[in-house]
C-alpha cells in the first residue's frame, strides 16, 4: 500500500480536478437522498435519476413511501434492477423511520444501519451529505476499483477497504474521498478501457507499474 504522504498527494490532486463534492444523485430532502441511494445499488446514477424524476413527484414524504402499494412501487423502480428487494426495503425503511425515528431520517450510523436495505455505503452518504458527519467513507464500485488500482488497499471487500481508507486518511478528509474517486472513476479510471494517458495520478497507479 502507498504511504500516507502519497495517499494525501493523490487525494489533493484529485480534489483540485473535481471540486464539486455533491453526489450525482438528484435529491431535495433527506428521504429523497436515502431512496435514491438505495436504488443506486448495482445501478447507475443516471438511471436512478430518471426513475426518481417521476418517483419524487408522486411520493413526497416518508409517509407516502410507507403507504406505497408494493406491486405499483415495484413497477415504478423496476429498471433499477433487483427491484423486488429494493421496493420492499424502501417501503419497510419508511415505516421504520416513522415508527422508530419520528419520521426523521436517522442521523447516526447505528440507527441508519437498522433500516432494511441500508448498509454502510448508504449510511455514510446520508451522514456526509445530509448531516455533515464523518463516521466513515462510502465505498461503492468506483471507490473499490480505484482504491485497489492506486494502492490505497489490497482488500476487495467494502468493509475492509473502508477501514484501509480510514486508516490512511485523516478524518477531516473522509467526506471528500468518495466524491473524488467516483468522479475520477467515471471520467478516467473506468472499469474497462481506462483512459490512462489522461490520468493525472497515473504515476501512482499500481496496475500500470505492474504492467511494465
Amino acid at each position: 500500500m502507498v504511504s500516507k504522504n502519497v495517499a494525501k498527494i493523490i487525494i489533493n490532486t484529485l480534489k483540485l480536478r473535481y471540486p464539486d463534492m455533491r453526489p450525482a444523485l438528484n435529491y431535495n430532502s433527506p428521504i429523497q437522498l436515502l431512496i435514491a441511494t438505495m436504488l443506486a445499488a448495482q445501478c447507475t446514477d443516471k438511471r436512478v435519476n430518471k426513475i426518481t424524476k417521476k418517483l419524487f413527484l408522486k411520493y413526497k414524504t416518508v409517509k407516502d413511501y410507507s403507504k406505497a402499494n408494493l406491486n405499483e412501487f415495484e413497477t415504478e423502480v423496476k429498471s433499477a434492477g433487483f427491484y423486488k428487494n429494493k421496493a420492499i426495503n424502501i417501503i419497510n425503511a419508511a415505516k421504520d423511520i416513522i415508527n422508530k425515528f419520528k419520521s426523521k431520517v436517522p442521523d447516526t450510523m447505528n440507527n441508519l444501519l437498522t433500516l432494511p436495505g441500508v448498509g454502510r455505503k448508504t449510511a455514510n452518504i446520508i451522514l456526509c451529505h445530509i448531516y455533515g458527519k464523518k463516521e466513515g467513507i462510502a465505498v461503492d464500485t468506483h471507490v473499490k476499483r480505484l482504491s485497489f488500482r492506486i494502492g490505497l488497499t489490497t482488500n476487495n471487500t467494502p468493509d475492509k477497504i473502508e477501514k484501509d481508507l480510514m486508516n490512511v486518511y485523516d478524518i477531516k478528509e473522509w467526506n471528500i474521498i468518495n466524491s473524488v474517486l467516483v468522479n475520477h472513476g467515471r471520467a478516467i479510471c473506468k472499469a474497462k478501457n481506462p483512459v490512462c494517458d489522461k490520468c493525472i495520478i497515473k504515476q501512482y497507479c499500481r496496475q500500470k507499474i505492474e504492467r511494465k
